[in-house]
């Protein structure tokens, strides 16, 4: 590939890597943590592609002043081409998983966990916001007994198992590509026309009902609902 196509490439990466750190959309891909490797890395490319660039340049004037004329000639523009999935990655930002990926994977739940790992809830926090993961696995595997007694907040999206609504939301380790869904059902009465991919608030207690996911045959906690509330997706989405 020619040198100016290269300087063009490595512009758009790195340009395209900044932007992503600058609106947030990274988040989408990885974990916040990863800003601190995006930015330089994409610094660096616009670097390097300003330097290409100019060497393309400088290299070319010469070959002109050398042979008085520039035929044109060079690598195939075909090669341009190379461009388009850059160009698409820019224009075409996918959103973060949903609902269609998490019906299609089993709950992250699935190893046992040392109960000694779960504190006391606050008594003058009412109610008690905890992420999905925390509830899930206090439910299961502290049975609980931490929940008992507390009003509790979640936040996630809505998925479905079959005709049951489920309140889900993906966790990741280090990137999309590890993302796996934890997933709470509800117990007692559930408004209708919940949505999947729809974000909401569940405000309500610890149920000891408890269900199998169909994928990996691993225990599902539910809660018993006290109201659902619509919420704008979070600017993170992942846990």
């Amino acid at each position: 590939m020619r040198r100016d196509a290269q300087a063009v490439i490595l512009l758009l990466v790195g340009g395209g890597m900044l932007r992503l750190a600058w609106t947030g959309e990274y988040l989408n891909y990885v974990k916040p943590y990863a800003f601190w490797l995006i930015v330089p890395a994409g610094i660096i490319l616009v670097a390097v592609a300003a330097i290409t660039g100019w060497n393309a340049w400088r290299d070319k004037q010469e070959a002109v002043d050398a042979d008085g004329c520039h035929d044109g000639h060079g690598e195939p523009k075909v090669a341009w081409l190379l461009l388009a999935p850059v160009i698409g990655m820019l224009l075409v930002a996918p959103d973060a998983l949903g609902s269609y990926e998490a019906e299609r994977t089993g709950t992250v739940l699935g190893a046992e966990e040392n109960r000694s790992t779960y504190p006391e809830l606050p008594d003058d926090v009412d109610p008690v916001p905890l992420t999905l993961l925390d509830y899930a696995a206090r439910a299961i595997f502290d049975e609980g007994e931490t929940l008992e007694g507390h009003r509790i907040q979640l936040r996630g999206f809505i998925l479905y198992d079959g005709d049951e609504p489920q309140l889900a939301r993906m966790v990741v380790s280090c990137c999309a590509a590890d993302a796996r869904p934890v997933k709470i059902g509800f117990d007692g009465e559930i408004p209708s026309g919940l949505e999947p991919d729809q974000w909401v608030e569940v405000i309500g207690e610890y149920s000891p009902q408890q269900g199998r996911d169909e994928i990996n045959g691993a225990l599902v906690p539910y809660i018993e609902v006290e109201s659902i509330t619509e919420i704008p997706s979070p600017e993170n989405e992942y846990q």
